[in-house]
């Protein structure tokens, strides 16, 4: 498994553009985050290729998240921000070398509306194609996002077959899958041959993807037995300090204390 620490979440005790680092020396051999857009995209290629690691994954600017946005692509009426955002993560993703954006939806009481998100996506393909860039869409649980437009896996297949480019792909959460809908075992199977992504965290509480409900270890050899060979972000909260709960990762060359 090739597993990339979420910089977001993870080793928040040291300033963001130490974490690459930090994650490197714990043997991480890639990173993700939610957004970089706080930092300029030169400074954060300079820490990312002096850590030696690569940037697997982020997300488009979200728009407000102060006001309570969670992201724009399937919001009526601001088509023009979507392409805004989309043109901003580009940037970002050449500077990085990032292969792969994360494309948030949007809350439903903000106006989301699939035909918007289907036009949005399928203009954004056309410009990930021109960039080489893959673009992920993921189900996310409604508990930890109440209202978010895209909540299940069945919404989201449907979206990717509407879109009809190969570069819009799943972005599948073993975490948000086991709070919606359960069964991950038979689901991550089902879902193979569409996903580009895969996140973890430990369930209920989204802490060390070894503590809850979830067998982590076997969604990892299911994954390694039906050949996945992509990233698998490590996009949880560490219960206590980050290299103090890395134990879990030690069989994926992962060193603990």
């Amino acid at each position: 498994m090739k597993l990339a620490a979420n910089l977001s979440m993870m080793f928040t005790e040291q300033p963001f553009l130490d974490r690459f680092a930090a994650a490197a020396a714990y043997g991480f051999q890639g990173v993700e985050f939610l957004f970089p857009y706080d930092h300029d995209p030169g400074d954060l290629a300079r820490v990312r290729e002096a850590a030696g690691v690569d940037q697997a994954l982020f997300n488009l600017p979200p728009g407000d998240w102060t006001r309570g946005e969670r992201g724009l692509a399937a919001l009526k009426g601001r088509e023009s921000d979507f392409e805004a955002a989309l043109a901003q993560a580009l940037k970002y993703a050449a500077a990085l070398k990032t292969p792969r954006l994360h494309v948030m939806a949007g809350l439903t009481e903000h106006g989301a509306e699939q035909p918007v998100y289907i036009a949005n996506l399928k203009r954004a393909a056309r410009e990930a194609e021109r960039a080489d860039v893959t673009l992920c869409i993921e189900p996310i649980n409604h508990r930890d996002v109440p209202g978010y437009f895209l909540n299940t896996t069945a919404q989201a297949m449907d979206t990717i077959e509407a879109v009809g480019s190969n570069r819009v792909r799943l972005q599948l959460d073993l975490y948000h899958l086991q709070i919606t809908e359960g069964d991950i075992s038979t689901r991550t199977r089902d879902l193979f041959h569409a996903t580009e992504h895969v996140q973890i965290a430990g369930v209920p509480d989204r802490h060390e993807p070894d503590l809850g409900e979830v067998n982590i270890h076997h969604m990892l050899g299911l994954l390694d037995s039906l050949g996945y060979r992509g990233w698998v972000g490590c996009e949880y909260r560490p219960e206590g300090q980050t290299e103090e709960g890395l134990g879990w990762a030690a069989q994926y060359g992962i060193t603990a204390l």
